[in-house]
């Protein structure tokens, strides 16, 4: 890290990480004292801050107090936790939810109760890191399969299944370094051939994709019960804090009783909680932010295409990735376009494959028009103009 962060001095780059803000992140943010666009935080349906989710986090927060003091399990158990987990349920279609106190505990918790050392974990190359260390932690056998390439993972799956007692299939619905995600019906469908388990992680799904936000299942025409674990967060279009396992019962009662990030973790705040339940049941109500968020997406979508920016594959949903490729060239655009109004955040190895580094893009169903196209004709101008210095 010291390394690092010699290196970016001596090229004058200041450090993008961990930047503070001084007001609520939304479309817009305040850092360094000046109000700037933002298009680095998570809030897809502009739910954040929300008069009716405020208020019902101050009512639980004085009923409840700020901590329920104690793992669900002994002590912990709310009325709050059971209304957020049949909520969950109901918008998967599933028998029952589980809501834990950290999203990336949940995969992690969940892979290593549910797999074990005579299994087998297949995942897309680029699948988010809670996924790969809930494979490490469970001693299943991993591997990995090319971005999306689900004619290799038909193949890979061919060639190995026979030599496992049980195989799980995870991917994402929304990849959130790339916006774009896998054929669903195409992988239930190879799960189903080979006798395998399913687990997608569509917590970037939820909110951006299909006519009521429910994520990739809807925005696909797919039926949820093809597949087995629906994994999320709710730090993005929920507005609160945790992760959440929506599967069948008996699924739901072993992780309630042998996941250790739940078990022998804290129960949520009763406020956050209440504030994830409210976000979904305002996502159910106005169809419409998904509608805005679409649109804004796919405009800067358009935009950035017609401008020559390579934007990989993305599907134009909640996030849209500038891939530059050169990581100090990525880091000069993004502190550029901060000095110019726009906050997008650098993405650089080993969170992206080597020569892919890329600014990510994540839209707001509140973002302007205006918002949309400067942002899109700044990265333009700026890339074009900056020059990497030679250093050795």
């Amino acid at each position: 890290m010291k390394v690092q962060r010699d290196f970016a001095a001596l090229l004058q780059i200041q450090d993008p990480y961990y930047r503070l803000h001084e007001a609520r992140a939304g479309a817009e943010t305040v850092l360094n004292g000046l109000p700037v666009s933002n298009f680095a935080s998570y809030d897809y349906l502009g739910l954040n801050g929300h008069p009716e989710i405020l208020e019902a986090v101050a009512e639980a927060t004085r009923e409840f107090g700020t901590s329920v003091s104690a793992s669900r399990i002994s002590a912990g158990e709310r009325r709050v936790h059971r209304d957020l987990e049949e909520a969950l349920a109901r918008t998967y279609e599933t028998d029952a939810a589980i809501a834990f106190v950290s999203g990336h505990a949940a995969a992690v918790s969940t892979l290593g109760t549910l797999m074990g050392p005579r299994d087998l974990i297949v995942h897309d190359a680029v699948i988010h890191n809670c996924v790969v260390v809930g494979a490490q932690l469970s001693g299943a056998a991993r591997r990995l399969f090319p971005h999306n390439d689900l004619d290799a993972l038909d193949a890979l799956l061919a060639d190995e299944r026979n030599q496992f007692d049980r195989v799980m299939i995870v991917s994402e619905g929304l990849f959130s370094m790339d916006g774009d995600g896998p054929d669903l019906a195409r992988l239930i469908e190879i799960k189903q051939r080979h006798g395998c388990f399913l687990m997608m992680d569509d917590a970037h799904g939820l909110g951006p994709l299909g006519e009521n936000g429910r994520g990739i299942f809807e925005h696909q025409r797919v039926d949820p019960a093809g597949v087995d674990l629906w994994l999320g967060t709710m730090s993005k279009t929920l507005v609160s804090c945790g992760g959440y396992v929506a599967a069948n019962a008996v699924i739901v009662d072993i992780l309630k009783h042998h996941a250790p990030g739940f078990v022998y973790s804290v129960g949520m705040p009763a406020g956050q909680a209440v504030a994830a339940t409210s976000a979904l049941t305002i996502m159910r109500r106005e169809p419409q932010r998904v509608a805005r968020l679409a649109s804004r997406s796919q405009r800067f979508l358009k935009a950035a295409k017609t401008a020559a920016l390579d934007v990989g594959d993305a599907w134009g949903y909640g996030i849209v990735p500038v891939i530059v490729g050169d990581t100090i060239k990525t880091l000069h655009l993004a502190e550029r376009l901060l000095g110019r109004g726009i906050n997008a955040f650098p993405i650089l190895p080993p969170g992206v494959p080597e020569k892919s580094a890329r600014l990510r893009f994540f839209i707001n169903e509140t973002h302007t028009d205006e918002q949309i196209d400067q942002a899109v004709a700044l990265t333009a101008e700026i890339l074009g103009s900056i020059e990497v210095p030679r250093i050795f």
